[in-house]
């Protein structure tokens, strides 16, 4: 590992004195690790999530390769759509988070603030905006961003269009979950697709975006049928393979490729023992970089992390007969849109199902949707009588995440499970013998 981090300095030391020269060896980075995920797969995690590594770092560093064949999207853009042009989809969070793979979100904010972005931008959208306007990263010849989740998405891609002269599509999610905004959202779906059409010269083959729907179905229900799995069998991953299941169900969601993966890790996880240890439904981001999060997270038999909202954001069937329609709808009813409340019942069913003992909740630093109903989250699994703790930091910027707090306040929590855990079996202990007593 050692010529994997003398390479990360060699790139970051570069891009800092020499952004805009730096684009090949980031580049370059990104293509030797493709190969070193696929030929010397990471000790220690399951044989799936070693697999869902290397398909991601593929699919990032072959997209990347191929300038005129992406574009720039948000996590939640319609990446079905884009399929059907042979087109992939490179979420700008999600780029983000492989730019910090060279320890570089630090020079890119700083950067993106000096030319005057907010510090109260959300870092993932610095990260970008810092890597794109210091020259260090090219651009392509489309993007497209949804209103969902965040209030930074139009900014940012309009800051874009007007610094680098990216066009985009920018669709407008209603808040409303009924006929009139499933129609409205359908007709910018539509006229997305046209646009597409046009910029990229490529016939638009309505049958091709059905199928992907089809596929996406399945892929959905067997995603569910394996987080019910992991969460009576151990299954070893790390922080950062839940991130890599969330770019691929917002990134690959749609095509054979995924559903296969999450195919063969149903097989898998049936030759792993049982779980004992404490499971772990996750809310919202997840920061991998983090120390202390990975030292009870990574591989450990004590403490799993079951399945995340983020990656399982929509849940329902959807109606192939009407793709536009449906995914509208799809976006419409994401757990992040609309109401708070909205994501506390959809949060709500997720623990009725895969019965977590205790969720954690992760409040990015800059996002207000994530710190600003965390309250009314745990209330409610407070009636559900499932532990919460919410976790202050940032996502993606190491400067901002204080190790020391989340250490203290992540190890009482884990104090109090096991503490409320052992009580229990007293009590349960203590009952048995009154009655063989009585």
């Amino acid at each position: 590992m050692w010529i994997a981090d003398k390479y990360i300095d060699h790139v970051k030391e570069e891009t800092t004195e020499h952004p805009g020269e730096s684009w090949d060896q980031m580049l370059l980075g990104f293509k030797l690790n493709k190969l070193r995920t696929k030929l010397l797969p990471k000790k220690g995690i399951s044989k799936g999530y070693q697999k869902l590594e290397a398909m991601m770092m593929s699919f990032v560093a072959d997209s990347l390769g191929r300038p005129d064949r992406y574009v720039w999207g948000n996590i939640f853009s319609p990446c079905e759509i884009i399929g059907c042009f042979g087109l992939s989809t490179l979420s700008i969070e999600c780029l983000s988070c492989y730019f910090s793979g060279y320890h570089l979100e630090d020079f890119f904010i700083d950067y993106a603030q000096n030319t005057g972005i907010a510090p109260t931008l959300c870092s993932y959208h610095k990260t970008f905006v810092g890597a794109i306007d210091s020259g260090a990263v090219p651009v392509p010849e489309y993007a497209v961003t949804t209103s969902l989740s965040c209030d930074g998405n139009l900014n940012t891609f309009r800051y874009l269009e007007k610094k680098k002269g990216v066009p985009f599509t920018f669709l407008d999610v209603p808040y409303r979950d009924d006929e009139a905004s499933v129609d409205y959202l359908a007709e910018q779906l539509k006229e997305f697709t046209a646009e597409l059409e046009r910029r990229f010269g490529t016939p638009f083959d309505m049958e091709r975006l059905k199928k992907a729907i089809r596929i996406e179905n399945e892929t959905r229900k067997e995603l569910m049928r394996f987080f019910e799995l992991q969460s009576e069998r151990y299954y070893p991953g790390e922080l950062i393979s839940h991130l890599y299941m969330m770019m691929g169900m917002h990134l690959l969601i749609g095509t054979q490729e995924f559903l296969d993966l999450i195919r063969f890790m149903i097989k898998d996880i049936e030759n792993y023992p049982k779980f004992d240890g404490k499971k772990i439904l996750w809310i919202h981001l997840l920061p991998f970089y983090q120390e202390t999060l990975q030292s009870y997270f990574n591989a450990s038999r004590k403490y799993q992390i079951i399945a995340s909202d983020i990656i399982i954001d929509s849940m329902e069937e959807m109606d192939e007969t009407k793709p536009f329609h449906a995914l509208a709808k799809k976006i419409i009813r994401n757990l992040y849109n609309g109401s708070y409340s909205h994501k506390v019942d959809m949060v709500g069913k997720l623990a009725d199902r895969f019965h977590p003992d205790a969720v954690i909740q992760f409040c990015h630093w800059g996002c207000k949707q994530s710190s600003g109903g965390s309250i009314l989250l745990k209330e409610k699994l407070k009636e559900m009588d499932v532990p919460m703790l919410i976790l202050d930091g940032d996502g993606i910027d190491r400067r901002n995440s204080h190790d020391g707090q989340i250490k203290t306040r992540l190890e009482a929590f884990l104090e109090m499970l096991e503490t409320d855990d052992a009580e229990e079996t007293e009590k349960e202990e203590t009952a048995e013998r009154e009655q063989k007593i009585c």
